[in-house]
């Protein structure tokens, strides 16, 4: 025995329920994604130094893991600087 009446809501109300799950789902997890995202700032660097001008920067990398001395470091970068 059918309480509800027996009334079939069809293909297209099936549709619609599952299209309207699946939006309200998505807004759910967007909503979360942003408000991580507000709450926990803008990435940290991760260990790169900060890059003044492109040449300087990779100067300034260089020198930092060791493969040009203070000494070459400095000529280096006062020629850029001239330039």
């Amino acid at each position: 025995m059918m309480f509800w009446g027996g009334n079939d809501i069809g293909g297209w109300g099936y549709a619609i329920m599952v299209i309207s799950m699946v939006l309200f789902w998505g807004a759910v997890i967007l909503g979360i994604v942003l408000l991580a995202r507000a709450v926990g700032g803008k990435p940290q660097n991760r260990g790169e130094l900060p890059m003044s001008g492109n040449a300087e920067g990779t100067l300034a990398q260089r020198f930092a893991r060791g493969e040009i001395d203070e000494a070459e470091y400095r000529a280096r970068l006062a020629t850029l600087r001239e330039r």
